[in-house]
C-alpha cells in the first residue's frame, strides 16, 4: 500500500476497490494505517493504482490477487 497522505483515514472496507473481492487487509478491517498487514510489503504498480476509483485512492486497500497481477 502506498504511503498515505498526511491526514486521511483508511476506509473500513473489506473489498478490493479494483475487483470487488475480499482484500484481506488488516488496515481495511481496523480503520487505521497503524495496523500490520501483508500489503505493507507489496509494491503496487502505477497502472494498478490508476484503476482505483478516485474516492478510494490512498484510502482503500487492493487485494493481494490484484497486486500480484498488477
Amino acid at each position: 500500500m502506498p504511503s498515505p497522505p498526511s491526514d486521511p483515514q483508511p476506509l473500513i472496507a473489506p473489498t478490493c476497490p479494483v475487483c470487488g473481492g475480499p482484500n484481506g487487509c488488516s488496515v481495511a478491517v481496523t480503520g487505521t494505517f497503524d495496523a500490520s498487514c501483508w500489503c505493507r510489503d507489496v509494491t503496487f504498480s502505477a497502472d494498478l493504482l490508476a484503476r482505483v476509483p478516485e474516492a478510494a485512492r490512498d484510502k482503500a486497500c487492493i487485494c493481494r490477487r490484484c497486486a500480484e497481477r498488477g
